[in-house]
């Protein structure tokens, strides 16, 4: 039988913390419900922002979002127009009061979530699979990151079969304690037909990164 562990749920309470941060035992499974309707929606509306992760805090009747975005300025918008039109829409999801933080990410080639909605985006435009996995990993390993792992599935290159293809560049195996961030992003495109050119196939599965810390970070 498999042995496979979650890399987050594996490394909570040691280097990473909960993405919704509460507690109700009465309200558990409607505020439960509810953050996942407001990450959802908070990231299929900035989907061209860059958003590497949505957050939820919760106290008494407010609500705190907490949004990670390679581009703040394009969330906030001019003079803090686009913020007030997305709480208005947030607001709309919830009886709660909302409030928004935005917070700048500042090495989005060090995000596992961001390195795989790149490679994943570079797939769409029918890039070779191999020269976007290969610009990823030189990327981050230049920008100070100490490993990278970057996994991409399915019908890769137009094959007629689906495979794996991986590309791993590691300085040394990752603890626990270690600083890393793992990503997924799956199911890219789904063509009714086969969409196939000299330069591949969008017809991609899965794309996965993992990242180990950067050579700056300290903890």
């Amino acid at each position: 039988m498999g042995q496979k562990t979650h890399p987050v749920g594996f490394r909570l309470g040691v280097v990473r913390g909960w993405s919704s941060k509460w507690y109700s035992e009465k309200d558990f499974s409607k505020w439960l419900h509810e953050d996942l309707r407001l990450k959802k929606f908070v990231k299929q509306k900035l989907n061209h922002a860059g958003v590497a992760a949505v957050e939820v805090e919760r106290a008494a009747n407010k609500v705190k979002i907490n949004i990670f975005t390679a581009r703040p300025g394009i969330v906030i918008g001019k003079r803090g127009a686009g913020v007030e039109t997305l709480k208005k829409e947030v607001q709309a999801l919830t009886s709660n009061e909302v409030f928004l933080n935005i917070q700048e990410v500042r090495k989005a080639e060090t995000n596992a979530q961001l390195v795989a909605e790149n490679v994943a985006t570079q797939l769409e435009r029918r890039v070779a699979f191999r020269r976007a996995m290969k610009k990823s990993v030189q990327t981050a390993m230049k920008f100070g990151a100490k490993g990278i792992r970057v996994r991409c599935a399915g019908r890769l290159g137009g094959s007629e079969i689906a495979a794996a293809r991986r590309s791993v560049k590691v300085a040394s195996r990752c603890t626990r304690s270690a600083p890393t961030s793992t990503s997924a992003k799956p199911k890219l495109v789904r063509p009714t037909a086969p969409s196939v050119s000299r330069f591949g196939s969008s017809r991609a599965k899965s794309c996965s990164v993992k990242l180990a810390g950067s050579r700056n970070d300290a903890s």
